[in-house]
C-alpha cells in the first residue's frame, strides 16, 4: 500500500480552520507518511493559516451566496462553476484516497467533485443545526461526524458518528495554574477575572455592552475584565476609553489574544459568542460561560448551539438584543458566585468529547484504506 493521500477542504473562519488543522495533525500522528492537501477559498484566512501550520493549500475562486438579491448571485454561480472545474483538476492531479469537508465555501465544490469521481468522503458538521452545504453533501457522504445529539433530523442516521468538535491542540496540553496565567497576562491574582472574546474580528454588540457599562465596571473593584475587542474595533475602543473623564483601571482591552490557553486558565468566567468551536473548547476546559449568540449567522445556529448547553445547566444565555443592558451586570454578579460557577463548569465538562480529532482521523484513514 502506498502513502495515504488526504484532501481536507473548507475554511473561511477560525471555527472551520482550527478543527481542520487538528484533524490533519491527528492523521499525521497516526500515519506520519500521509500526504495531506488542503483546498480553501481564495483570499480567505485559510490561505494564510494553513501554510503557517505546515500544510500545502490550493485555493478555489468560490464565494458565498447573497441572500438578499437573486441578481447579485449571477457572479457567485459563475465562481461556483469555475470552482468545481478547478476542484476536479486538483483531485485528478493529487489523486486522494479520501476527501474531508469541514464546512465553509470551498468544501461544497470539492466534496461534490470527489463524490462524483468515486472518492470516499467524510463531512464534519460542527453545529447543532446543519448548514445547507453539508445537508446537500450528506446524501453522497460515506461518514458524517457530528458534535450534537439529534442530528438524524438533518442527515441519514446510518452515516452519523458522534465525535465532538476537534479543538486547537495547544489548549489541552496547558499546565499553567490560574495564578501563573493571571500573572503572565499582567492581571491581579486577588481579583476575579472575566474574559470577553468576540472572535478574531470582534463583535460590535459585545464591545458596546462593555462601553455602555463603564460605571458598573469601575465600581466592581474586585473584578477585572480582559477584553478582546477584535482587530476591527481596537483603535475605536481605545480612543473612546481615552476620552472618558475617569480611567477604568480594571478593564484591559486587546485586539487579539495570542495565548488562548493562558487566557482560559486565568478566567473565572468567560463571555463568548456561541460558535461551535468556542463551545467545544469551553466544555473541554470546563469553563463557566455566558453565551451571547451572534444574530448574524445562517439559520440562527448559534442560538441553537447555546441552548444545547443551557438546557443542561452548562451555560448562561443572554440574547444579543439584551446584552447592552444586562450582560455586564449579570457577569459581575455571576463571577462573584463561586458555587454557581462551579456547577456551570462541572456541567460543561460533562458535555466535553475529548480526542475528537483522533477519532475523526481514524475514520478518515479507515475510509482511505477501504478505497485502496
Amino acid at each position: 500500500m502506498g502513502k495515504t493521500r488526504v484532501i481536507i477542504s473548507g475554511g473561511g473562519t477560525g471555527g472551520h480552520i482550527f478543527p481542520a488543522i487538528s484533524i490533519a495533525n491527528a492523521i499525521r500522528n497516526l500515519r506520519p507518511d500521509s500526504e495531506i492537501l488542503f483546498v480553501g477559498a481564495e483570499n480567505r484566512m485559510e490561505m494564510q493559516r494553513v501554510p503557517e501550520a505546515g500544510y500545502d493549500i490550493e485555493g478555489l475562486p468560490v464565494a458565498g451566496f447573497v441572500r438578499s438579491s437573486i441578481l447579485k448571485n449571477v457572479p457567485v454561480f459563475v465562481k461556483l462553476l469555475r470552482s468545481q472545474m478547478r476542484a476536479r483538476r486538483i483531485i485528478r492531479k493529487f489523486s486522494p484516497d479520501v476527501a474531508v469537508g469541514v464546512g465553509g465555501y470551498a468544501s461544497g465544490p470539492t466534496l461534490r467533485m470527489a463524490g462524483r469521481m468515486g472518492i470516499p468522503t467524510l463531512i464534519q458538521e460542527q453545529n447543532s443545526f446543519a448548514g445547507v452545504t453539508n445537508k446537500l453533501l450528506a446524501q453522497r457522504a460515506d461518514r458524517i461526524c457530528v458534535a450534537y445529539e439529534g442530528m438524524e433530523k438533518f442527515f441519514p442516521a446510518d452515516k452519523i458518528m458522534m465525535t465532538g468538535n476537534p479543538v486547537r491542540q495547544n489548549l489541552t496540553g496547558n499546565a499553567l495554574s490560574r495564578d501563573e496565567a493571571v500573572g503572565a497576562m499582567g492581571l491581579n491574582p486577588e481579583k476575579r477575572v472575566i474574559l470577553v472574546i468576540g472572535g478574531s474580528l470582534g463583535a460590535r454588540s459585545l464591545n458596546e455592552s462593555i462601553m455602555s457599562q463603564l460605571d458598573a465596571i469601575r465600581a466592581a473593584e474586585d473584578v477585572q475584565i480582559y477584553w478582546q475587542t477584535g482587530k476591527l474595533y481596537i483603535d475605536e475602543m481605545k480612543q473612546r476609553l481615552a476620552a472618558e473623564s475617569e480611567p477604568v483601571p480594571n478593564l484591559f482591552p486587546t485586539d487579539f489574544v495570542t495565548r488562548m490557553d493562558c487566557a482560559y486558565s486565568a478566567a473565572d468566567l468567560v463571555i463568548s459568542r456561541a460558535g461551535a468551536g468556542s463551545i467545544s473548547e469551553l466544555c473541554l476546559l470546563g469553563k463557566p460561560v455566558i453565551l451571547v449568540p451572534s444574530p448574524n449567522v445562517a439559520e440562527d445556529h448559534q442560538t441553537k448551539n447555546a441552548m444545547a448547553l443551557v438546557d443542561k445547566d452548562a451555560a448562561i444565555h443572554i440574547a444579543d438584543a439584551d446584552a447592552g443592558k444586562s450582560l455586564i451586570p449579570e457577569a459581575i454578579k455571576l463571577v462573584r458566585d463561586k458555587e454557581r460557577l462551579g456547577v456551570l463548569g462541572k456541567n460543561a465538562l460533562s458535555l466535553a468529547l475529548p480526542d475528537s480529532a483522533e477519532i475523526i482521523a481514524m475514520e478518515v484513514l479507515k475510509l482511505a484504506d477501504n478505497h485502496n
